[in-house]
Formats: structure tokens, C-alpha cells, sequence
């Protein structure tokens, strides 16, 4: 069926790949691409991350006794999914464990990614199926990236994150990748956050509190604002955390991410069913999760 598909809505155009099940285009009525063209800076669009959500300490799975590789954000994200429908305005693509996985993630799973575009809204739905006979734990997590500026020509500190919500609770950071011990007072004042550089010197903002389902990125300082440019509106459903990350040092993308899981706290080097943040699929279940990304 090819290595891509794009489908195309009455305000908006996507593209998905094949290799990761991955947006590699998000344009808007004008024609206008929002999503990162994976550059020198990130060679990423929007990958979907599964079985885990940032990294495990010594990049280890620890299964009954066991050790298997696992490499940050894990694998699926380099994976060929196989197109299960490909629409005008609907996709969907499915990944099943094989050796290969195995070697790796000793679990029976099938993972599912469907993708719906209507008016100027694009759904993204996971469906995590537990195949086998054991319990499956397993993290998941979106990872979109957005141009930063918008719009050319704008300052990227014109731009804010507005969520639904007040978000008062402490934010998490990394250290090494691993999750740092002690939580630290959040930047975000009452439901705003006002975006610079600076806030990633210190790699990705972890909200694991997050109390909104929403966030809604624009410029909202200038003419930018008078001017109604390009805005993005982020919801999502069964995600529980969210990450916030651009390139330390400057990059020209803002990767706003929600999640079901987070990396491993620095001083956890258990069992991987034991980690904190991992959801357990009984056999025979489906756990189901969706984000979706509205553009005005």
C-alpha cells in the first residue's frame, strides 16, 4: 500500500507514514506546514512511543529475572506497521510482536494507530491489545512536533501554552534521562506558559500531575495576536502525563507530548511491570488512548 498516506479534510491535510506509523505533515487551509520537517536538530516528526515512555535506567528491560534491551522511547518508532485501511480521510495501521520484538519486549501485543481527519481536526487513536496469556505492561506516548515559530517571522517568546487548567503542581525534570528524585516548582503561572528557549536548558518539562486535557498553543504577545496567525489546539483522552520539549540550546520545534508513562526514576532498577507510570493489559484486553490536534 506504499510507505505513506495522506488524507485531507476540509481545513486540514496529514500525512502518515509507514515506518513508525509517524505524522510526517500537519498543513493547514492555506497550505501552511506545522509540523517539524525533521531537521538537523531532531530527524523526528511525531513518533509514536511504545512499549516505554523515555528511557529505562541502563537502557535495560527487566522481565522474570531477565534482561532485554531497550533502547529510549523504544521501538515501535522504527518499526514498519502494516496498513490495515487507507481512506481520503481516515488511516489505520497495526504492529504485532514478531521475534524480533520479543528479543526485546518478551510480550504478545498488537498495537493500533488510527488516524481521522474532519473540518479542521486530526484524531489520532491507540488501541494496545494484550494478546497473550500474562499481563502486558506497557507505556505509550505521543510525540508531535510543531514549528516553532507558527508562523515565519514571529519570535518564538510571542508564544505561549494556555492550558484548560490552572497548573499549580510541581513539574518533573530529567537527569541523564532518568527521572531526577525531587520534583521542582512549575513555570507555568496559574494556566499559562510563557515559552522561551531557556525553559529547556535542563531537557524536557514533565508534567505528571498535568490537571488540564488540553493546551492550546499561539502567539499571544504583538501583532501576532491581532492578527489571528496559526494556532494549535492539543486534547487528549486516557493519557495521564505530559511532556513539554524543545532542543536543548534552541530549535525551531516545540514537542508537546502526552503520555501513559515517564522514564525510569533514577533510583528505580526493578521489575519493568513494577515501574511507576506503566499500565497492565490483562490478557484479552484492549487499553485505548487518543489525542487530537485541532488547527485554526
Amino acid at each position: 500500500m506504499g510507505d505513506s498516506h495522506t488524507l485531507r479534510g476540509d481545513a486540514i491535510a496529514a500525512t502518515i507514514l509507514a515506518r513508525g506509523a509517524e505524522l510526517s505533515s500537519l498543513r493547514n487551509a492555506d497550505g501552511t506546514e506545522l509540523l517539524w520537517q525533521a531537521g538537523a536538530q531532531w530527524p523526528r516528526h511525531a513518533p509514536v512511543l511504545f512499549p516505554i515512555v523515555g528511557r529505562l535506567k541502563g537502557d535495560a528491560l527487566r522481565h522474570d529475572g531477565k534482561t532485554y534491551p531497550m533502547s529510549q522511547h523504544g521501538f515501535a518508532r522504527d518499526r514498519d506497521f502494516d496498513w490495515v485501511e487507507q481512506g481520503p480521510r481516515a488511516c489505520k495501521l497495526v504492529l504485532t510482536d514478531d521475534a524480533e520484538t520479543r528479543a526485546r519486549y518478551p510480550f504478545a501485543f498488537r498495537l493500533e494507530v488510527t488516524y481521522t481527519v474532519a473540518g479542521a481536526d486530526l484524531e489520532v487513536a491507540f488501541a494496545i491489545v494484550n494478546t497473550g496469556d500474562e499481563m502486558l505492561p506497557a507505556s505509550l506516548g505521543g510525540h508531535p512536533a510543531f514549528n516553532w515559530p507558527l508562523t515565519a517571522g514571529l519570535p518564538k517568546d510571542a508564544y505561549t501554552l494556555r492550558f484548560a487548567k490552572d497548573e499549580s503542581a510541581p513539574i518533573r525534570r530529567l537527569k541523564d534521562g532518568l527521572m531526577r528524585p525531587q520534583p521542582e516548582p512549575t513555570p507555568v503561572k496559574g494556566s499559562t506558559l510563557a515559552l522561551s528557549e531557556r525553559l529547556f536548558d535542563d531537557d524536557a518539562m514533565i508534567l505528571d500531575q498535568v490537571a488540564s486535557t488540553s493546551v492550546r498553543f499561539a502567539a499571544t504577545q504583538g501583532p501576532a495576536a491581532a492578527a489571528l496567525v496559526s494556532a494549535i489546539e492539543m486534547s487528549w483522552n486516557g493519557f495521564r502525563e505530559l511532556g513539554i520539549w524543545s532542543k536543548p540550546g534552541g530549535a525551531p520545534f516545540l514537542c508537546i507530548e502526552p503520555w501513559h508513562g515517564f522514564a525510569s526514576p533514577a533510583g528505580f532498577d526493578g521489575e519493568f511491570a513494577d515501574k511507576p507510570g506503566v499500565m497492565h493489559i490483562a490478557p484479552g484486553d484492549r487499553r485505548s488512548l487518543s489525542y487530537r490536534i485541532r488547527v485554526s
